[in-house]
């Protein structure tokens, strides 16, 4: 019998890392704004180079959501102090604490791989590790093969623009400076497994 778990949210298929819209949506980023009044704005900004209105609406939510998952130290280390390759650290922390599945696939599978050496990041460990968590979720044992390969796409996709995962397919570290350690370290520790060579 599936235990009670929340459903995961499987949005983050709408795009990659979407880093340019992530460091526009960053720079005026408001706490507390509602989203319809974001939306708006975001738009009249043309904050996503997205082709239809539609596509960009749901790309900039998505967007938005991430950025509002970081403190606003980290917002103000994204876009003062954070060189290129740790922005897109930056936001894999945001696209982490946004997606509880993205957040346990790094640490339970690429942290876990990276500790032991095992460093191939096939289509093959995708799909064990979402059959895996479907036994204990029932929204995921709804998701179709084509909805699975896409999950699929895109999060590899993710994973080479933060710079996880090498063009052959293979778990590379993250290294950060000490000021974004500390920066994370002060929201939440844990966070630190989500990038390989960082975390216990």
């Amino acid at each position: 019998m599936m235990s009670a778990v929340s459903k995961y949210r499987m949005s983050f298929s709408v795009g990659g890392l979407m880093l340019n819209e992530s460091l526009m949506i960053a720079q005026v980023y408001q706490p507390g704004e509602p989203w319809t009044c974001a939306r708006e704005r975001l738009l009249a900004q043309r904050a996503s180079s997205l082709p239809k209105l539609a596509s960009q609406t749901r790309a900039l939510r998505e967007v938005y959501d991430r950025i509002g998952n970081l403190s606003i130290a980290e917002r103000h280390y994204l876009l003062a102090d954070a060189d290129h390759a740790e922005q897109k650290a930056m936001i894999w922390l945001a696209v982490c604490r946004t997606y509880r599945f993205v957040y346990e696939f790094a640490v339970e599978v690429i942290n876990e791989r990276y500790q032991s050496w095992r460093l191939d990041l096939g289509h093959e460990v995708f799909d064990r590790f979402l059959a895996d968590k479907a036994e204990c979720n029932q929204s995921l044992t709804e998701l179709s093969p084509s909805t699975c390969a896409k999950l699929r796409q895109v999060l590899f996709r993710i994973l080479r623009e933060a710079g996880l995962r090498s063009e052959d397919g293979r778990i590379q570290p993250v290294w950060l400076s000490g000021g974004m350690k500390r920066l994370i370290k002060e929201s939440n520790l844990a966070d630190l497994r989500i990038f390989p060579g960082n975390g216990g």
